[in-house]
């Protein structure tokens, strides 16, 4: 394992965190809170590290797949653990497993929280947490390719251990200007959204958290009614902007670069929205009778059916008192997800696609056992190799989720409550039903199921491989071996010596 390029991205990340710490601790100075010096001496002390880190450059820039797991799992577990400091520091949170649930929440942009009231939070960490989505949301290391310079392919192995979907592609001939694009197109959204927003008569410091949360997907409010206690129009500026992010961003690539041919054919695309139209018309339908008339039937299903399919997880009404037709569509929505590409989480409709499609071909073939079909996506074959990916990560998901919800299961929480935390959590979502509904809170789970929970959101947002190859024993072997071999030489040259000391 090429150590000192892990170890050099490792403090890029930091360096960088050191610096996006820097906006909460202005918010606290424009709003004279002294919570904002914790963000300032926590961000010096991050920059300082990973100054130190990034003294000596690497000789060897290049890294595999394998250091772009490693490297990716442990930046966003260093990233955590940095970024939950200032909630311990200033008191708001003052239990390290609880601020450490809610940054790995934010990061991940699950929007899953510990906190009873948001309101009582200073400005800077209102800010804080509503940040730490939007950073989540692109991903740290996409914006690090940006800048850092690798070779060898590099770039693609950490891109891909980062970001949501099965397969990644380039929007460009070289990996730096993808990430670059891909940035670009995700602040120019964010600045849209953030001006209609305050058009809309939003305040300001709303605006940005808003903007930040539904960016990244995330969730985290700064109201305890979430969204609810805004206005229709504001209710539907973010529910059209949940839905855009959650589309594969090449969609918008093509359409900027004028290919329109190559966006139509993105059927990702095509079966997100048609899901969404579908959940909603039957959700809508099946709240009519518990709404004011037919148009806030539509607005509260549009909202809801768009914040847990992209996985954002705002709230404007307690679909906890729904009715089961459509509480069971919305627990099925948090496993289909967004699309691949975007900032959302779950499984990806694009998998859902293709594990449906490949159990249509074998239908067919114990009908036809000598017939060949292919399974095809945008109008192009897929090769086993990613059908074999799909299904080992639908194995994979299952596994987690089965043993994650037997070990939370010792709380004694109701089966609903353990089944959508999990759900809520290794989807990125953030509420579940019953005791983790809209209007409650994850407070009530042991520091073990919570860090479970912590475990799970990691896996959602890294597509599960990353974080469960930095527990193999196989990734550390060569580590182990390098460190064996430096002791037994050192051990070698000690006997030489005293054996000369001896005979002299």
């Amino acid at each position: 394992m090429n150590k000192s390029i892990v170890r050099f991205v490792l403090g890029s990340v930091l360096k960088v965190e050191g610096i996006l710490l820097l906006l909460p601790a202005v918010t606290g100075l424009i709003y004279f809170e002294k919570e904002g010096l914790a963000y300032l001496i926590v961000g010096a002390i991050a920059t300082l590290l990973g100054l130190l880190l990034t003294i000596k450059k690497p000789t060897d820039t290049v890294f595999y797949l394998k250091e772009g797991c490693v490297t990716t799992a442990l930046s966003w577990i260093l990233m955590s653990l940095v970024g939950c400091l200032p909630f311990i520091i200033t008191g708001e949170i003052p239990h390290f497993v609880n601020a450490l649930f809610e940054t790995v929440s934010g990061f991940t942009t699950t929007g899953a929280s510990i906190l009873s009231t948001v309101e009582s939070l200073s400005h800077a960490s209102l800010m804080w947490r509503s940040f730490t989505h939007w950073i989540g949301g692109m991903g740290v290391l996409v914006f690090l390719l940006a800048i850092i310079p690798l070779s060898g392919g590099s770039n693609i192995n950490l891109m891909r251990a980062e970001s949501p979907g099965p397969s990644v592609g380039k929007l460009a001939p070289r990996m730096k200007e993808t990430a670059r694009n891909l940035y670009t197109i995700y602040f120019a959204l964010t600045l849209l959204e953030f001006i209609l927003l305050v058009c809309s008569q939003m305040p300001i410091f709303d605006a940005i958290c808003t903007s930040f949360g539904t960016a990244g997907t995330g969730g985290f409010g700064i109201k305890d009614t979430s969204i609810g206690g805004y206005t229709v129009q504001i209710q539907w500026i973010v529910t059209v902007f949940m839905i855009l992010f959650g589309v594969n961003f090449n969609a918008y690539y093509f359409l900027l670069a004028r290919q329109f041919k190559k966006a139509w054919e993105l059927e990702e695309v095509k079966e997100y929205f048609a899901i969404i139209l579908i959940a909603i018309v039957i959700i809508a339908f099946n709240i009519l009778s518990l709404c004011e008339n037919v148009f806030d039937a539509i607005t509260q299903a549009s909202f809801q059916v768009a914040s847990i399919i992209t996985t954002t997880g705002f709230s404007t009404a307690n679909f906890d008192t729904w009715p089961g037709l459509s509480k069971t569509i919305i627990v099925l929505l948090m496993f289909v997800g967004a699309c691949a590409g975007s900032t959302g989480g779950g499984i990806k409709v694009s998998r859902i696609a293709i594990g449906f499609k490949s159990f249509v071909r074998e239908s067919f073939y114990y009908i036809h056992p000598k017939s060949v079909r292919k399974v095809k996506v945008d109008g192009r074959p897929v090769d086993s190799g990613m059908i074999h990916s799909v299904n080992i990560y639908f194995m994979t998901f299952i596994w987690i989720f089965v043993i994650s919800i037997i070990i939370i299961s010792i709380d004694g929480m109701d089966l609903v409550t353990n089944f959508t935390a999990v759900a809520a959590t290794i989807n990125n979502i953030g509420p579940g039903l019953e005791q983790v509904g809209p209007i409650q809170n994850f407070a009530r789970f042991s520091d073990l199921s919570k860090c479970v929970l912590m475990f799970d959101m990691l896996a959602g947002r890294l597509e599960l491989y990353p974080l469960l190859l930095l527990l193999h024993p196989l990734m550390w072997k060569d580590v182990y071996d390098h460190r064996r071999h430096r002791f037994s030489t050192w051990r070698r040259n000690r006997i030489m010596e005293r054996q000369k000391k001896k005979n002299s």
